[in-house]
């Protein structure tokens, strides 16, 4: 009977080591839950359309009277461009990259689409990337694009440092830290300090591999 006793007191405290070392992983992820960086949405103002990849959508901009295209590559080699029916038909969850918005004839930005669980007409897919290159030598239309707020125009390396403290990087660029945010920012600058490139992207869980 003592052996017993001995064992069932043993096991108990087992038992209880074990609960306390539940308690404390709970207590631990729940800590590290907590630790996690809030996600920050940094807007894009187009011409003063505010964009906000992952929620705008090409309905939106078109409302607004932006131009939006799309290009392909015809058989024999060149680029058709033609601006993009709203009223098409896209695949559910699918990525579809080639698209480009319009500020000028000269100044525009690259984008992606994407869609959800559901097939969409073109107009109510999502912005889901934006790239700006800024180094083209015709400067018409930058006036019309902010980043956060701040015109492009006077974000330099120096200010960018002062409104995105949490990037990182080097001298001639700044970006976020796509291990741990599920938006992904990037800034390129040129020898003078100026910006010359930015883009913005949402990491969706689509067939990447689909889509025009």
């Amino acid at each position: 009977m003592k052996t017993i006793g001995k064992k069932w007191s043993i096991i108990g405290l087992l038992l209880t080591v074990l609960v306390m070392v539940t308690a404390g992983c709970a207590s631990g992820e729940k800590a590290a839950e907590e630790e996690k960086p809030e996600e920050v949405l940094y807007p894009v103002s187009v011409d003063g359309t505010e964009i906000l990849v992952g929620e705008t959508t090409v309905q939106a901009l078109l409302d607004k009277g932006l131009k939006v295209t799309v290009s392909e590559m015809t058989p024999d080699k060149q680029i058709n461009q033609y601006e993009i029916d709203a009223e098409e038909m896209l695949e559910a969850n699918s990525y579809y990259s080639g698209a480009s918005i319009w500020l000028t004839d000269s100044s525009f930005a690259h984008v992606s689409l994407a869609t959800g669980e559901e097939a969409v007409r073109m107009g109510d897919a999502v912005i889901a990337y934006m790239e700006f290159s800024l180094s083209a030598t015709d400067k018409t239309g930058l006036d019309k694009i902010a980043f956060n707020g701040v015109p492009v125009t006077e974000l330099t390396r120096e200010k960018a440092g002062e409104v995105f403290p949490d990037f990182t990087g080097d001298q001639n660029m700044l970006f976020s830290q796509p291990t741990m945010l599920e938006y992904q920012y990037f800034m390129g600058f040129g020898a003078d300090g100026m910006l010359t490139k930015f883009s913005v992207k949402k990491d969706y869980d689509v067939d990447y591999s689909s889509g025009k």
